[in-house]
């Protein structure tokens, strides 16, 4: 999910404001950028999610039933919700990639219930 909507989100700056360059420089765009700032929650889950995996102890009881729970608020998308999920739900309207990787992530976020 945040593949796609990172890669929709590169190809509407590159419309508007001018081409990303290199990988590194879309890296220091999504960290610094205001125009990227509303991926910053999706970016911190996908974060959270790979230290768990990559954690060498055992996380406290009911770490990964949080982080899912969060996957799902976040992934909610809304018109009048908050920031996110605002451009979220845009995102879906525009980009097929998205709806494509919303419906995957859906599939697997269920999968885990």
């Amino acid at each position: 999910m945040h593949k796609a909507l990172l890669e929709e989100e590169r190809i509407r700056y590159e419309r508007e404001v001018g081409p990303v360059g290199s990988a590194g420089r879309l890296l220091q765009l999504v960290i610094s950028d205001p125009w990227f700032s509303w991926l910053h929650p999706m970016t911190e889950l996908v974060v959270q999610m790979d230290e768990l995996v990559a954690a060498k102890e055992p996380a406290p009881e009911g770490t990964g039933e949080a982080l899912l729970a969060h996957a799902r608020r976040l992934l909610s998308p809304s018109a009048e919700g908050d920031a996110f999920q605002h451009r979220y739900h845009a995102a879906l309207q525009a980009s097929p990639a998205v709806v494509l990787a919303h419906g995957e992530a859906m599939r697997r976020l269920a999968a885990l219930s």
